[in-house]
């Protein structure tokens, strides 16, 4: 028998009935190491059974984010991109060249964000940081 993955598990936890398109796209997302949107989970998910729908793509990432399994984020360009939802609090920085999203997190950054609240006289209960860029292109030698 396959073992379970993360996200399987979480939905264990949560009792969600697994059907096997739902254990299927809990895979794809488990094994993602970007932040895939709702067409690239269907792509990878129809390449295992061919009988997922994107309808059923759609469904079962809405139903995971209710259960807070997943959350969705939304980048320069509308787009919802899926991630596993988030242990420890991380910031994003999107390659804007390609879509990459690398995940980081800067304690410095952090402190600062806290300060900047508290010098405008509030308590920061949360927030999120999505830096947008292009790799710098260095020049060629020689």
């Amino acid at each position: 028998m396959i073992e379970p993955s993360r996200i399987e598990r979480l939905c264990a936890e949560h009792s969600l009935r697994m059907t096997g398109q739902r254990r299927t796209i809990a895979r794809v997302l488990s094994d993602a190491h970007d932040h895939p949107s709702v067409e690239e989970v269907h792509r990878r998910a129809h390449g295992i059974d061919e009988r997922i729908s994107l309808s059923t793509v759609y469904r079962t990432l809405r139903l995971f984010e209710t259960k807070g399994i997943l959350e969705r984020n939304e980048f320069r360009g509308g787009r919802g991109r899926w991630e596993e939802a988030a242990g420890e609090h991380h910031d994003h920085l999107i390659d804007i060249t390609t879509g990459k999203v690398i995940e980081f997190r800067s304690e410095e950054i952090e402190k600062l964000q806290e300060r900047i609240a508290r010098e405008l006289g509030f308590k920061l209960a949360g927030h999120k940081l999505e830096l947008y860029g292009e790799p710098i292109r260095r020049p060629r030698k020689g």
